[in-house]
């Protein structure tokens, strides 16, 4: 009798010990495995936004994937991959930058696809200091208004709406000249236009229909371009054909392409690649 209350005592003692409950011990959590590979996308600045968010959704489907973007002016990215920029995927504003990419060896001839369009829109600062009502006005004596470059896709957009309405005699032969005379600043990218705008930096900007989407509309006013004088922008995308990730760059790519990706540029205001 004595020996079996030992050897109670003892197994309760045992159990009341930390550790020797017979309920498992809490497991830490397992480590999150990092992302395995780095993508990196070279983008035109109008698509900010919206890449930014399939960027998003891409790295939910791919978690060993880890997107980073450049973005900026379509020939400033054009010029960085022509230097040996290391990148995975381009996607321009226009097709002379993607070509410019080709004929650097960096993009594969005839790889690229078409994957958004987008058109022209004039923009100014919500209390509309200059008190624009038409497109006429752009060439009001005094005016400051801001473009992108020339070597910016819509920069060069901008000169062909204004070569286009010089044809126009609602507008004159010497609209272009009294427009040009007004520029005070000419940006390299088309969110530096967007910004000097809506900082109060100018009284007017030729930006895309896509900038003004989302926050930034509340922010300006707008003046429609009619289609007569405005340019659809065509959107090529395509791998860089050195990448070291091709697989991951190509899956970016459709990714893009793909119904998913074209709703989320839609939902950012871009039209689609084929009407």
């Amino acid at each position: 009798m004595f020996r079996r209350l030992i050897v109670a005592t003892l197994v309760f003692a045992l159990v009341a010990l930390p550790g020797c409950s017979s309920t498992p011990a809490a497991q830490p959590p397992a480590a999150t495995q990092p992302p395995s590979v780095t993508l990196t996308v070279f983008a035109a600045a109008s698509l900010t936004e919206a890449f930014t968010e399939i960027g998003r959704q891409f790295q939910a489907a791919h978690p060993d994937v880890k997107v980073t973007f450049n973005f900026a002016g379509s020939q400033q990215l054009a010029q960085q991959l022509g230097q040996g920029a290391p990148g995975d995927v381009f996607a321009s504003a226009n097709k002379k930058q993607m070509d410019v990419a080709v004929t650097a060896g960096r993009v594969a001839s005839g790889s690229a696809q078409a994957f958004a369009k987008n058109r022209l829109l004039v923009i100014f600062p919500k209390d509309n200091p200059a008190n624009l009502a038409t497109l006429q006005d752009l060439a009001k004596p005094g005016l400051k208004l801001v473009l992108a470059a020339k070597e910016v896709p819509v920069g060069q957009y901008a000169l062909d709406f204004l070569d286009k309405a010089v044809l126009d005699a609602a507008f004159g032969s010497i609209f272009k000249d009294d427009v040009l005379k007004n520029v005070v600043s000419y940006e390299q990218d088309v969110k530096a236009v967007l910004t000097k705008v809506v900082l109060g930096e100018a009284d007017a900007g030729i930006v895309y229909t896509t900038d003004v989407v989302g926050d930034s509309a509340g922010k300006v006013g707008r003046l429609d371009i009619p289609d007569a004088l405005n340019t659809i922008a065509s959107y090529p995308i395509a791998r860089v054909s050195d990448s070291a990730n091709a697989d991951q760059a190509q899956a970016f790519v459709d990714t893009v392409l793909s119904p998913a990706g074209q709703a989320v540029l839609a939902q950012y205001g871009f039209l689609p690649a084929e009407p």
